[in-house]
C-alpha cells in the first residue's frame, strides 16, 4: 500500500468552519479515486489528510487535480524511532539519485513533543546520516536539489521528498452552484475553471450556433470534468438563433444593428437567469475580460447586465489575453478552444463600444417587450 500526504491551504484558516471544508475535501478525494476506478481510504489527522491506496503513482496523477489540495507527497511511514527515520530518509535520497554533485536539506516537524529529539536535532542527525552515505552537500536554502521532509507523530513518523503541486482553492461544492456561459472559445472554460477553484459547482450553458463550436464546448466540458471531483458536469445546450434571432430582427427593423452584441448577450444572460432559477443556481459566470473586445468595455458590460436579477461573476475581468492563454494551456482547454472555429452569424460590421444608458432604456422598450 502507498501512503499519500495531502496538504491544504486556506482551509486551515476557516476556524470553527474548518471541519466542514475538510469533510468536503475528504469526500471529493474519495470521489476522485472512485471516478478513476481506484480503491483506497481517505482519513485526516490534525491539519493533514492522508490517502492510502495500492495505486500510488496513478492515484497521485488524479488527486493533484482535486480543488482544495495545495500539494501532495508520497510518504514512507516508519516507527517513531530515529534509526528507522534515518534509514527511510537515506532510502528516499538514494531513490532520488542524490550524489556528491547535488545538494539537499532536511525539514523536520515534531508534532509529538514527547519524541526525545527536537526538530533541529532530528535535522542534524538525519542530515548527517544522509550526507555521510551520499556525499551530497547540505544547502539550507530553497535552491537545494532535494528537501527531505520528516513529520514525527505519536507512534510513527512520515518521511517524504517529492512534493506535487495541486490546484489549491476551496473544495468543490462548498460555495453553492452557478451557471457558466460556455462558448467554443478560450476564455469561458478558463472562467468556469477558476470559479470551480473557488468551490462552486458549475452548470455549463452553451448556445449552439454551429456544430464546430458546440463540439469544442462539449470537449471542454470533458476537460473540466477532470477537475470536477465532488460534482458532475452536466451541460445544457440551447439553440443560439432561437434565443437571439428575434432580438436581432427587431434591432434591424429600427436601424440599431450596432447594438447587436449587447442585446445578444443580454438575451443569453436573461435565458441563463431563467435556467438558474430552475437549477437553484445563485449566479452566472462569464468569460469577460475588461476591454478585450467591443462588448467588454465598462459601459457595455453595464448595459449587458442592466436589469438582470442574478449576479454576474467575471473571474477573468482583470486578466490580459496572455495570462488567460497561459492558464488555458495549464488546465488543458487551450488545444480544444483553438481548433477550427466559426464566427457568430449575427456579428455586426461596426459593433457599439460605448453604450449610453438613456438610449439603452429606449431600445429595451422596443425590442425586449
Amino acid at each position: 500500500m502507498s501512503l499519500i500526504l495531502i496538504r491544504y491551504g486556506e482551509i486551515g484558516l476557516k476556524g470553527k468552519n474548518r471541519s466542514f471544508f475538510v469533510k468536503r475535501l475528504r469526500r471529493n478525494l474519495r470521489d476522485c479515486l472512485k471516478k478513476n476506478g481506484l480503491t483506497g481510504t481517505v482519513t485526516s489527522e490534525g491539519q493533514r489528510v492522508y490517502v492510502e491506496t495500492e495505486a500510488g503513482n496513478e492515484a497521485l496523477s488524479h488527486l493533484q487535480r482535486v480543488f482544495g489540495v495545495v500539494s501532495l507527497s508520497p510518504v514512507i511511514q516508519v516507527n517513531a524511532d530515529i534509526e528507522d527515520i534515518k534509514e527511510a530518509a537515506l532510502r528516499l535520497a538514494q531513490e532520488a539519485g542524490l550524489n556528491p554533485t547535488m545538494s539537499f536539506h532536511t525539514a523536520a516537524r515534531r508534532a509529538d513533543k514527547r519524541f526525545p529529539l527536537t526538530s533541529p536535532e532530528i535535522n542534524r542527525v538525519v542530515g548527517g546520516h544522509v550526507q555521510a552515505a551520499t556525499g551530497a552537500r547540505v544547502d539550507l536554502s530553497t535552491a537545494a536539489d532535494l528537501e527531505i521532509g520528516i513529520e514525527v507523530r505519536q507512534g510513527y513518523a512520515l518521511v517524504f521528498g517529492r512534493s506535487v503541486p495541486g490546484p489549491g482553492g476551496l473544495p468543490l461544492g462548498t460555495q453553492g452552484r452557478v451557471m457558466a456561459l460556455l462558448s467554443g472559445g478560450i476564455d469561458s472554460p478558463v472562467a468556469a475553471w477558476l470559479i470551480m477553484r473557488r468551490g462552486c459547482g458549475v452548470i455549463p450553458v452553451h448556445f449552439a450556433s454551429s456544430e464546430v463550436e458546440t463540439a469544442k464546448a462539449m470537449d471542454n466540458c470533458a476537460v473540466l470534468s477532470r477537475y470536477a471531483y465532488g460534482w458532475d458536469i452536466k451541460p445544457i445546450v440551447l439553440d443560439h438563433a432561437e434565443v437571439v434571432g428575434p432580438i436581432v430582427e427587431k434591432l434591424q427593423n429600427i436601424g440599431e444593428e450596432r447594438w447587436t452584441c449587447i442585446f445578444c448577450k443580454r438575451a443569453l444572460l436573461r435565458k441563463t437567469s431563467e435556467l438558474a432559477d430552475l437549477h437553484k443556481a445563485q449566479a452566472i459566470v462569464t468569460g469577460d475580460s475588461l476591454g478585450q473586445v467591443a462588448s467588454q468595455t465598462l459601459e457595455n458590460l453595464a448595459a449587458i447586465t442592466y436589469g438582470l436579477d442574478k449576479p454576474v461573476l467575471r473571474p477573468l475581468i482583470g486578466m490580459d489575453k496572455t495570462e488567460i492563454v497561459d492558464l488555458a494551456r495549464r488546465i488543458g482547454t487551450f488545444d480544444v478552444s483553438t481548433r477550427e472555429s466559426r464566427v457568430c452569424p449575427f456579428l455586426p460590421p461596426n459593433p457599439l463600444t460605448r453604450a449610453h444608458l438613456s438610449r439603452l432604456r429606449e431600445i429595451i422598450a422596443e425590442v425586449e417587450s
